[in-house]
């Protein structure tokens, strides 16, 4: 059977087409494979296929949830799949498989999706853009001259493209968030904890690090975390339990929020006039909706912010390469690592301990200034980029220097990471363009916990604002 509007269908309309047996789900996953077979060659967005494994599924009794029979992909990185490959976008990685699937993988199974491969990522997940060495570039399917974002840029480019409705990705600084707004998609940095990181989770960065899908449309967000958003029992820090399902909150009125809105950067450096012009048009749309909206800095030395973490973070990293040198049995060689992961496993193994923790006791304080905004405010709005999608190359961490990709990401990526350190929910969506046709997402972040106030807001700016119609270059 040919499929030829396939992409027109998020997932929850791809698997109503199964329940109602006018599509089964091995007729979909071959659609998938079809188009990854024609875009990958441009994109470079899948690195793993598992195709016969995929039909096979397929053609058994799958699990029944919201997504039963609907083509999946999976982030080359964090997560394990069972007898898949996991290289984490690196030379160093190429021999490891993984030998069960973790525990959330297993939820995405019980949601009924068919995993057919796995999604380029940057080394490691370390930079916004996704230019691994391993794999080369993934590009955006607006324009291949341009990044898809990172590090879950293989999944948004595949998911932009139609290749699947949703992909799974990361987010420790952005990583779903940049790559949702490089691509014109959905993207929910979910609450700490929100999602499990089972059965270990030692490499979360102590919460900084989530886990969820980036999707087309709201309702295909709010349905999978209804799935996979329930916490363990053994969970140590489970946040709060919503209220009622996420698909139900979609259906609910946000009321009358406040929100606050800022364009301010840590460095104090202007963003790009698209982008500025984007943030204020969708904050005066806001106000038309009623909302109250009035301009707000962060209130706190962002300066302070992202400096308060590097020890720490490089620490981490540190202590989690400890582990897969255990695992792999041997150190690395300095041609096996990227610049800037040698760079950075070198830093972290320098600092003390002392330097560590006084970084996360910082990193603790700060974060009451920043959650202190939303005593005052339901919601604050940022763009999620300080430019639109930068072109291939600009952020290479092969042929750039370390430092020099410091300096880029600050400019392109200033305003996503302090809701990692906070662990609050934080959305993006794609509410606008570039002059040169590039998407562009806003970012509405709300108090810890409450996805539900942004599943609410993202649900009536879907429709006032749509973006359904919106399509790449590179599309089905």
């Amino acid at each position: 059977m040919t499929f030829p509007n396939y992409a027109d269908h998020d997932g929850l309309g791809l698997a109503d087409l199964v329940a109602r047996r006018e599509v089964t789900p091995l007729e979909l996953v071959e659609a998938a494979i079809e188009r990854v077979e024609r875009h990958n060659p441009k994109l470079n967005a899948v690195v793993y296929k598992a195709y016969d494994e995929a039909r096979a599924s397929a053609a058994k009794p799958l699990p029944s949830g919201p997504f039963t029979g609907v083509p999946f992909l999976v982030k080359d990185l964090l997560i394990e799949v069972a007898g898949w490959p996991r290289t984490s976008g690196s030379r160093f990685c190429a021999g490891v498989v993984d030998e069960a699937d973790s525990g959330l993988m297993a939820r995405y199974r019980a949601a009924g999706v068919v995993p057919l491969g796995k999604t380029s990522c940057p080394e490691f997940g370390i930079t916004g853009s996704t230019e691994p060495a391993l794999f080369g570039p993934c590009r955006n399917p607006w324009d291949i001259g341009h990044s898809s974002g990172g590090s879950s840029g293989g999944s948004a480019s595949a998911v932009a493209a139609g290749i699947v409705p949703m992909a799974h990705g990361g987010d420790g600084r952005g990583s779903i968030r940049i790559p949702a707004s490089c691509c014109g998609l959905v993207g929910l940095k979910v609450t700490r904890d929100r999602n499990p990181h089972s059965p270990d989770g030692y490499d979360f960065a102590q919460g900084y690090v989530v886990e969820h899908v980036m999707t087309r449309t709201v309702r295909d967000s709010a349905a999978m975390l209804d799935v996979t958003g329930v916490p363990l029992a053994t969970a140590p820090y489970a946040p709060p339990a919503k209220e009622r399902p996420y698909m139900e909150e979609i259906e609910r009125s946000p009321g009358r929020l406040r929100i606050a809105w800022s364009t301010e950067t840590a460095n104090g450096r202007p963003v790009h006039p698209d982008i500025q012009a984007a943030t204020e048009s969708v904050a005066a749309a806001l106000s038309h909706l009623g909302h109250e909206v009035v301009p707000r800095g962060l209130g706190v030395d962002q300066r302070r912010l992202y400096g308060a973490q590097n020890a720490f973070s490089g620490a981490n990293f540190a202590a989690g390469m400890r582990r897969l040198i255990d695992q792999i049995g041997r150190e690395p060689e300095e041609h096996e690592l990227e610049p800037l992961t040698w760079a950075s496993l070198k830093g972290g193994r320098r600092a003390t301990g002392e330097q560590t923790m006084w970084e996360a006791q910082e990193l603790r304080m700060l974060a009451h200034g920043v959650l202190a905004l939303f005593e005052s405010f339901d919601v604050y709005l940022t763009p999620v980029m300080g430019t639109p999608p930068p072109p291939i190359g600009y952020i290479d961490p092969v042929n750039v220097p370390p430092r020099d990709i410091g300096k880029r990401n600050a400019e392109v990526f200033p305003f996503t990471a302090p809701f990692n350190m906070t662990g609050q929910p934080s959305i993006s969506l794609p509410l606008a363009t570039s002059s040169s046709g590039l998407p562009i997402g806003l970012m509405f972040t709300a108090r810890y916990a409450d996805e539900a106030t942004l599943f609410r807001l993202a649900a009536q700016l879907e429709k006032e604002l749509p973006w359904r119609d919106r399509r790449p270059n590179n599309w089905n």
